[in-house]
């Protein structure tokens, strides 16, 4: 039903994205080395559902309602942006701490872990471009039923995806007591946390695209 040719391409296009930092990579490791591993899984595993909705919608054809109706992306766009200004204000506000001080997970947070984890892959507008965008790119009508090749394709991004960000929520949980030795270097890291954060923002805000177009 899917050749080959298509599974290769969406992993080799999805291998390039995951591996450029973003919000959901910069909450997964955050989180991770924060409060452990525990933690790090349970962020991803809502990042994974956040995936899920996308692709579920995906196969649905309901993505395209963004095409239609344009003020949904940028709805969209601007609460991502949004988003992450707030993020980076936890990070540099008077008082702050760095998201790389090691502290426990309460008993109490996994539901909040998990949520957080799905609202900023919800929030990441690069996700929407990407089912939006890509994944028609390498679907052919000739095979069969579109959704079908949709939702195949779609589990070959999601599994380089998890894949990607689980690799750097295990190295990052690693370093936690090598950070939390060093004071100064925790505090760099939230100045420079915080700076990308706000430079996400500013370049979801600024995008002048106000909707997307769906690859014939």
């Amino acid at each position: 039903m899917v050749s080959l040719s298509a599974v290769l391409g969406v992993a080799a296009v999805e291998l390039g994205m995951a591996l450029i930092p973003g919000p959901n990579m910069i909450y997964v490791a955050s989180r991770s080395i924060t409060q452990g591993r525990r933690a790090g899984l349970i962020s991803l595993a809502g990042v994974a559902a956040g995936f899920l909705v996308y692709l579920a919608a995906a196969t649905a054809g309901l993505v395209a309602i963004f095409t239609v109706v344009p003020a949904l992306y940028t709805a969209l766009k601007l609460a991502g942006a949004a988003y992450l200004l707030y993020l980076a204000w936890q990070a540099v506000r008077p008082g702050g701490t760095s998201v790389f001080a090691p502290r426990e997970l309460p008993a109490d947070r996994p539901g909040r872990l998990f949520t957080m984890g799905l609202v900023t892959n919800l929030l990441n507008p690069k996700i929407a471009i990407l089912y939006v965008s890509l994944l028609p790119q390498f679907i052919d009508p000739a095979r069969g039923h579109v959704a079908a090749q949709s939702f195949l394709l779609g589990l070959v991004q999601i599994t380089i995806g998890i894949t990607v960000n689980g690799a750097v929520m295990l190295a990052a949980g690693s370093i936690a007591g090598l950070l939390g030795r060093r004071p100064g270097w925790l505090r760099i890291q939230r100045y420079l946390m915080g700076t990308v954060l706000a430079g996400l923002a500013v370049r979801i805000a600024a995008d002048r695209s106000k909707g997307l177009a769906v690859a014939p």
